[in-house]
C-alpha cells in the first residue's frame, strides 16, 4: 500500500490536474514518443543497421520487383 500512496502523492504533485486531468501527462507521452522515433532514425546498430536505412532498402526493393513483374508481364 506504501508504494501506491506515495506514487500517488507523485502524481498529484503534477500541474494541471483541476484543469486538464488524465490529460495532463500528454506531453510526457509525446516526448518520449519524439525521443523513441528520433532514436529509430539516427542511432545506428553496429554501424550497419538503422530503422531509416531498412525502410529505404525495403522500399527500393519492393519497386524492383514491381519493374521486374511488369516487364516480364505479357504485353497486350
Amino acid at each position: 500500500m506504501r508504494r501506491n500512496e506515495s506514487l500517488k502523492k507523485f502524481l498529484d504533485y503534477w500541474p494541471g490536474k483541476r484543469i486538464f486531468g488524465i490529460f495532463r501527462f500528454l506531453p510526457i507521452f509525446f516526448c518520449l514518443g519524439a525521443a523513441l522515433e528520433y532514436s529509430m532514425i539516427n542511432w545506428d546498430f553496429r554501424g550497419q543497421v538503422n530503422f531509416y536505412r531498412t525502410y529505404k532498402k525495403r522500399q527500393i526493393q519492393d519497386k524492383l520487383e514491381q519493374l521486374v513483374h511488369e516487364e516480364k508481364a505479357p504485353v497486350s
